[in-house]
């Protein structure tokens, strides 16, 4: 994967045209951004679709990529008219979703295929069944899960290699930083994803005190080395030893080259425990 992803779980409230999505895809390629992340939920079941609208039209495009997609969640919506919400990764289901993804993003094979949610009812076995099969039949290449326990992790872990847990981690949410699971993936030598690392823009426009102490030091810490807001939140984040992918959450190329500038940022430790103590409101311990 590349060092930045690209999410595209806002892609269709973008409003672009076929051509402007390929067009968009053309210039995070050329930023050096690389795998783009969906899930099938994504946009009430229609974000693959705006996606591979775009990869139909320039194939070219599919082979200078990864494609990271999830399944597992049975979102009650106009389009799956379910009673409730609820997870399903029985092997039916998540060999359905993986065959509809496939389709909606005019793709042979999928890069990586991630268990959305913990799945209280999950059989691990039965589950690295499915995904054994799947990769036999070239489906799916690679898969991991997203918001998963240590344990969960290991559960399915002893069954199937996975290469990665999604989680979210950002100066506003840093459970990941004490739970272990940033701790379980140097330990297994697996780089995390990283999703809303800009606190799904409360870094920037929060009133709460969290928001406005945290704000305060890392615009004082960005005005002092030349930086943009988004680009010193996704070097704190690259800054963290299990070399961590973080995902955009935008439309707007400007936002996805700040993040790309990260790459360049090298944050001390006196810098990345400001922002730390900023967040907790105290020095460490």
């Amino acid at each position: 994967m590349s060092p930045i992803v690209a999410g595209l779980w806002r892609i269709t409230s973008w409003n672009l045209s076929v051509a402007e999505r390929v067009r968009w895809v053309e210039q995070a390629l050329e930023l050096g951004i690389t795998t783009f992340d969906l899930a099938d939920i994504y946009g009430d079941y229609l974000a693959e679709g705006h996606f591979g609208e775009a990869l139909k039209a320039h194939a070219p495009l599919r082979n200078r990529m990864q494609l990271v997609t999830k399944c597992g969640i049975r979102l009650r919506s106009a389009q799956r008219p379910y009673c409730i919400n609820y997870y399903d990764t029985s092997a039916a289901y998540v060999r359905a979703q993986v065959e509809q993804s496939l389709r909606n993003l005019h793709a042979e094979q999928l890069d990586l295929v991630l268990i959305h949610r913990p799945d209280y009812l999950m059989d691990a076995a039965v589950l690295a069944e499915t995904f054994t099969a799947l990769t036999r039949e070239g489906k799916v290449a690679h898969w991991g899960v997203s918001n998963h326990t240590t344990s969960q992790f290991a559960l399915l872990q002893q069954h199937h290699p996975l290469v990665t847990n999604q989680v979210e981690l950002s100066p506003l949410q840093m459970d990941a930083l004490d739970d272990g699971t940033l701790d379980q993936a140097q330990q297994l030598g697996l780089r995390p994803m990283i999703w809303s690392p800009l606190a799904g823009g409360r870094l920037f426009n929060d009133e709460d005190e969290q928001a406005v102490r945290t704000r305060a030091t890392m615009l004082d810490i960005a005005e002092r080395r030349g930086v943009s807001l988004t680009t010193l939140a996704f070097a704190w984040i690259l800054r963290h030893p299990s070399r961590p992918h973080p995902i955009t959450g935008s439309g707007r190329m400007v936002n996805l080259q700040d993040a790309v500038k990260a790459l360049d940022v090298s944050l001390d430790a006196e810098d990345w425990y400001a922002i730390w103590t900023a967040s907790k409101g105290h020095s460490v311990p």
